[in-house]
């Protein structure tokens, strides 16, 4: 499953947008993040493409220039009628930050294209998370592209919850299709409830990989760092002080990682540290894609 002497074929798939804030606009959307993140730190031992869509518009091309300027493959970025999508972004005093989400974008039209097959079959990692299943459309052509993968590809569900635009149906599906879970604090109980799980954190993530079938799991807890979880085997790291600018594509960038981590075997351990280090740096810059140091490279 060697693709062009890389060692790994990653695919992101769902939302391509971009993020208005009140001084600008900045590339983004949480996959469009993840693959640019991955495709930075890992670009000799990886390819990272996305599926996804944009529109036929100014917005649209300039969203596909900023994937191929940080090295991800748009040859399955299709061009619709829609508009290219958008969202408000307020940043709150904490320096997180609020979304109102356009209506009706490219990203809610994707539809299944028999030429995926293929690449999804040779595909060792794909990403998707719930904010693109809003739509009956892109939901449909998500789960076809899951089902298209092969028995060793890791199956990435970053849960990534955007109110309103998901339900306990969409979660719970997802976490069935998925074998491998990214979420965060709040995301937690949420996910519990759902599931109808209960005790200590660490009790929660091994009834909910049992349950699920999941191979691993990473929850973040923003500042105070992150608990990694696979095979029976948990790992917990503090977090990093940095000077945060925003905290926009911070998680993505950590999935990123975290997911390499795991396709290089890793220790739990070296995953966890190394996937802080990168998401302290991208809440540091400004906007969700930064371009990142050397010495975050995987090869």
């Amino acid at each position: 499953m060697n693709t062009h002497n890389k060692l790994f074929r990653f695919v992101a798939l769902g939302e391509i947008l971009w993020d208005v804030f009140p001084s600008g606009r900045v590339f983004g959307g949480a996959p469009a993040n993840f693959a640019c993140s991955t495709a930075e730190i890992a670009r000799t031992v990886t390819e990272v493409g996305m599926i996804s869509a944009v529109g036929q518009d100014e917005l649209g091309n300039e969203a596909l220039n900023a994937l191929q300027e940080r090295g991800v493959v748009t040859q399955f970025v299709q061009r619709v009628s829609q508009p290219t999508g958008r969202v408000d972004v307020e940043l709150l005093a904490d320096k997180s930050a609020s979304y109102k989400f356009a209506k009706d974008c490219a990203w809610d039209n994707l539809a299944w294209d028999d030429s995926l097959q293929e690449h999804l079959d040779q595909t060792h990692a794909i990403c998707f998370g719930t904010l693109a299943q809003r739509s009956t459309k892109s939901r449909a052509t998500i789960q076809k592209c899951i089902e298209s993968t092969n028995q060793d590809t890791l199956i990435v569900f970053d849960i990534n919850l955007r109110p309103p635009f998901h339900t306990d149906t969409i979660i719970m599906s997802s976490l069935e299709q998925c074998n491998v879970l990214k979420l965060n604090e709040e995301e937690l109980p949420i996910v519990a409830k759902l599931a109808g799980i209960h005790g200590t954190t660490h009790q929660q993530l091994t009834q909910l990989a049992h349950q699920f079938g999941l191979k691993a799991i990473a929850l973040t807890l923003g500042p105070r760092g992150a608990v990694l979880f696979r095979d029976g085997e948990l790992s917990e790291c503090a977090g990093i002080d940095t000077n945060v600018v925003d905290t926009v594509g911070a998680g993505d960038a950590f999935t990123g990682q975290f997911v390499l981590g795991l396709l290089l075997d890793w220790e739990l351990e070296r995953i966890n540290r190394r996937a802080i280090e990168v998401a302290a740096y991208v809440c540091s810059q400004k906007g969700a894609t930064p371009s990142l140091p050397d010495r975050f490279q995987v090869s």
